[in-house]
């Protein structure tokens, strides 16, 4: 029996910066595009490029490029984006209205289904078509309605509490904007998105170019 192949996260992660980029070729026209072109748009190696394609296939030809168009529904269909995906959000407050009011999901393939709050000058109000709901309701929702991915961006001390009972109800995608780690089962996949932690990676390397 074959073994399934791991593909390492840094390359799970670069998918997506490939398909934007194939998407905005196509619709510029481009009919072919070459790794070396690939990189130097991206600041990736063609090399890698060409290894990061090699984990799910062959998709182009010694000295001819990729096909953008077929390049571009390949990582579609191997991101999951030719479907679509329920989201919720958990928090509505500035950052989490903020993702609540994106314009770009719904191109994307994700559905904005329903948002949760605690704060009772929240509750009820709508955003881009859609009622604020008393997260009290939360669970009882999830037993009624499959859902895939919930973005957590309430204060953090909630974050634990609000996550347990996403994992309790078989969502198995969360994205925690929140600055506390939470702890999850195997089988979920959590991202921590932190923009401080973010912001001081950055600090860390001005800092280096400042005092050289």
């Amino acid at each position: 029996m074959d073994v399934p192949i791991e593909i390492p996260d840094v390359v799970v992660d670069r998918l997506p910066l490939y398909y934007r980029l194939l998407s905005r070729l196509d619709a510029e026209g481009r009919a072919v595009v070459s790794s070396q072109e690939l990189g130097e748009e991206l600041g990736v190696t063609p090399a890698q490029i060409r290894k990061d394609l090699s984990y799910f296939g062959r998709f182009g030809k010694q000295g001819r490029g990729y096909s953008v168009s077929r390049l571009q529904e390949e990582l579609k269909a191997i991101l999951g984006l030719d479907g679509r995906w329920k989201v919720i959000v958990i928090g509505i407050g500035r950052l989490g209205r903020a993702i609540a009011s994106y314009p770009g999901f719904e191109g994307q393939g994700f559905d904005v289904i329903a948002l949760y709050d605690a704060a009772p000058n929240l509750i009820g109000t709508e955003i881009e078509g859609q009622r604020v709901r008393d997260v009290t309701a939360l669970e009882d929702d999830l037993k009624k309605t499959a859902v895939d991915i919930g973005v957590v961006a309430v204060p953090g001390e909630f974050a634990q509490d609000v996550v347990d009972t996403l994992v309790d109800a078989g969502v198995n995608a969360i994205l925690n904007y929140t600055p506390n780690r939470v702890q999850t089962p195997p089988g979920v996949e959590v991202r921590h998105i932190n923009p401080v932690l973010f912001l001081q990676s950055m600090t860390y390397h001005l800092r280096q170019r400042r005092s050289s």
